[in-house]
């Protein structure tokens, strides 16, 4: 089971249904994906917090004149086919309306900071 492309479709379909906020279970990868989203403003916040006794993450979901910011996910990088990319191969998602999400060797960055940062790393997913 995918558990980044889960969260990703959680987000979606909770953007979809005009959510206020979408709860999934805490790993430190999905941690840092939902960090990344706040600090390029596609989630409002992203807190981890005890239920039932395991940790979650609750992610804010941002709407814009009532419609979600997050409209469309792409998995890219799967377990089945891991996908990398060079600095030099990272182009924009979407003609920049969108984005890319990285793991590199400085951790989870969005394609207009790898590019910034000159590394590449393995692409997680793209999102508009």
């Amino acid at each position: 089971m995918d558990q980044i492309a889960n969260m990703m479709n959680m987000i979606k379909n909770g953007s979809v249904a005009s959510h206020e906020f979408v709860t999934v279970p805490y790993s430190k990868i999905k941690d840092a994906i939902a960090t990344c989203l706040v600090k390029e403003g596609y989630l409002s916040s992203a807190t981890k917090k005890m239920r039932k006794g395991f940790p979650v993450l609750e992610l804010g979901l941002v709407y814009v004149d009532g419609t979600p910011k997050v409209s469309g996910v792409e998995r890219v990088s799967k377990s089945s086919c891991r996908v990398y990319k060079g600095v030099k191969a990272i182009r924009p998602t979407r003609n920049g309306y969108g984005m890319t999400v990285l793991t590199t060797p400085k951790g989870i960055l969005t394609d207009k900071e790898a590019r910034k940062a000159m590394v590449g790393g393995e692409v997680l997913f793209k999102l508009w």
